[in-house]
C-alpha cells in the first residue's frame, strides 16, 4: 500500500533561484499524527501548501496516495493559519463549503444539495459542539469557535489527510488545548492522517511523530529531520 504522503529529494519554494527547503526522505502512513516545528519563514507552510497542491514542487518526487497531488481531489483537507472563513456567512454556510466538494457543479451552483451533504454538515457541526451557533455569522464567534468552524468545514469534505498550519495560534492556552483535543479525538476515531505545523513545542511533542525543519550552516535552504520516533 502506498504511503499517504511520500517525498523523496523534494525541493520546495517559489522559484528555482529561491529554494526554501529540501526534503530528502519523508513518508507518513494512514492514521499517523505528525507535527512539524521550526522557526518562521523556513518553509513549513510552503511544504504543507505543496502537499495540498497550492504550490508546485521545484524538483523531486512527491506523491499523495501514490499519485501526484494535482490528481487528488477532495481527499486532502487544508486548514490555513488565517483560516479563510467567510466572516459574514453563518457557521452552517461555512461548513457547507467543505461538504459540497464532492457534489456536482450543478448542485453546488443552484443549491439543490444532496440530503447526504446536508446531513454531513449538521453532523460535523454537532461534532464540533457548534449546534447552538449554527445560524450565527462567523464574525460574531470567539477565536476558539472560529477554529472549530474551520475544522468542521475541513472534516465535512471527508478528507483522508488533514493539513493544519498553526491554526491554534493567537489562542489562549486553555482554548488552544481544548480545540487540539477535539481535533485529535476526531482523527483518531476516524483513522485520518493529521499533519500539523505547530509553534508550541509541548503540543507538537504530543504527536506520534515530530519533525523539525531547520537551516543548515553555509546553506541557502533548510532540511527536514525527524526528532523523535
Amino acid at each position: 500500500m502506498a504511503s499517504n504522503v511520500l517525498a523523496n529529494n523534494l525541493s520546495i519554494g517559489y522559484s528555482s533561484e529561491q529554494v526554501l527547503a529540501k526534503i530528502t526522505d519523508f513518508h507518513i502512513e494512514a492514521g499517523d499524527i505528525v507535527s512539524i516545528i521550526g522557526e518562521s519563514g523556513i518553509g513549513k507552510t510552503t511544504f504543507l501548501k505543496t502537499i495540498a497542491n497550492l504550490v508546485k514542487p521545484l524538483e523531486g518526487n512527491l506523491t499523495v496516495f501514490g499519485k501526484p497531488p494535482q490528481r487528488i481531489r477532495g481527499r486532502i483537507g487544508y486548514i490555513p493559519q488565517k483560516l479563510g472563513l467567510l466572516k459574514h456567512d453563518t457557521v452552517y454556510g461555512n461548513v457547507l463549503q467543505g461538504a459540497i466538494c464532492h457534489e456536482s457543479i450543478w448542485r453546488s451552483v443552484f443549491g439543490f444539495h444532496d440530503p447526504k451533504v446536508i446531513d454531513k454538515v449538521n453532523e460535523t457541526i454537532e461534532i464540533m459542539n457548534l449546534k447552538d451557533k449554527i445560524h450565527v455569522p462567523v464574525k460574531r464567534l470567539s477565536g476558539g469557535q472560529q477554529r472549530r468552524v474551520a475544522i468542521a468545514r475541513t472534516i465535512a469534505q471527508n478528507p483522508k489527510i488533514i493539513l493544519a498550519d498553526e491554526f491554534l495560534s493567537e489562542l489562549d492556552d486553555d482554548t488552544a488545548n481544548n480545540v487540539w483535543s477535539v481535533m485529535i479525538d476526531y482523527v483518531k476515531a476516524n483513522s485520518i492522517t493529521l499533519l500539523i505545523v505547530e509553534h508550541n513545542l509541548e503540543r507538537a511533542r504530543q504527536a506520534q511523530r515530530c519533525f523539525q525543519m531547520r537551516s543548515q550552516k553555509n546553506s541557502p535552504f533548510s532540511i527536514l529531520e525527524e526528532i523523535n520516533s
